[in-house]
């Protein structure tokens, strides 16, 4: 009997965020795509709010835009905001929620900090991640998959150096509740000094790390990373190493985002992912006749 060896990932490259402003002016941190690394299949895009201090009054937001063709997946820190669409939902996201919002077919949507927050201001801190839809779902109703922080899967070593929050896929045991549309994995792992933490990949995934805060070592050749950096991996094993130098005082803070490339034709245009530029052409005349609805409440 042989006995399959998992072998840990090489890394591809490192990618740096570049600073650029969304809504009604939040400065995000974007490490794709930027001019020269457009997507990462089936990712399109991850954008990091803060963290930032805001003063009363002062908070901004992303009032009504359209979607179509893909998900966004918002991960709140820090902070509050609400949201609304034109189908009628609405709801707010504290800190540890998450919402995976499916678009699919096209909503109008907005993503504003929740009033009493933007009154007082205070410390804001979150994510946005952009998944593709396959070709066979880009005109699905849409839906929302809201998950709080409460029950958003934890798991820790036996020594707990590693704790991990699931948000998509498996990790130390602990499960997601989230469905996806295809197999991703969306994992928050901090590392205490010291502390070494190797994750199954399957093999045919894309894969990726983007460093929330302090500073790493990853993948075979310990290749070096730090806030803001995203660490693509190559699919060359099964296994994702992460590693915090027992030299340092600070723990390590990164999300692991791995899924299976679609490998289909991408055309996007601002706010619509699609196949073809006809039917970008035709999410725009939509949107414009009112086809994605509007919001009135």
């Amino acid at each position: 009997m042989t006995t399959q060896v998992q072998t840990i990932r090489t890394v591809a490259g490192i990618i740096n965020s570049i600073q650029t402003l969304e809504g009604e002016g939040m400065l995000v941190r974007r490490p794709f795509p930027n001019s020269s690394f457009t997507d990462f299949d089936p990712f399109l895009l991850l954008d990091e709010l803060g963290p930032i201090d805001v003063e009363p009054g002062k908070a901004k937001g992303a009032p009504d835009h359209p979607h179509r063709g893909f998900e966004t997946v918002s991960y709140i820190l820090d902070g509050c905001f609400e949201h609304k669409d034109s189908q009628g939902n609405a709801g707010k996201l504290s800190a540890g929620d998450v919402q995976w919002m499916t678009a699919g077919a096209g909503l109008v949507h907005s993503e504003m900090p929740e009033r009493e927050f933007g009154r007082t201001g205070g410390r804001l801190h979150g994510l946005q991640l952009w998944v593709n839809l396959p070709r066979q779902d880009k005109m699905i109703k849409p839906r929302y998959q809201e998950i709080p922080a409460a029950k958003i899967p934890t798991a820790q070593t036996e020594d707990g150096l590693v704790k991990v929050n699931v948000i998509a896929g498996e990790a130390l045991g602990a499960r997601s509740a989230i469905q996806t549309q295809t197999p991703i994995m969306y994992l928050h792992f901090t590392l205490q000094p010291g502390a070494i933490a190797v994750q199954p990949v399957p093999k045919e995934y894309n894969a990726f790390i983007y460093v929330l805060d302090g500073e790493g070592l990853f993948g075979t050749e310990k290749e070096l990373a730090g806030d803001g950096q995203m660490v693509l991996f190559a699919q060359d094993g099964e296994e994702i190493a992460i590693v915090n130098s027992s030299n340092t005082k600070s723990p390590l803070d990164v999300l692991l985002i791995a899924g299976v490339p679609l490998n289909e034709p991408v055309v996007r245009y601002g706010p619509f992912v699609m196949n073809t530029e006809a039917e970008i052409i035709q999410a725009i005349a939509d949107y414009r006749n009112g086809r994605m609805g509007s919001i009135d409440f």
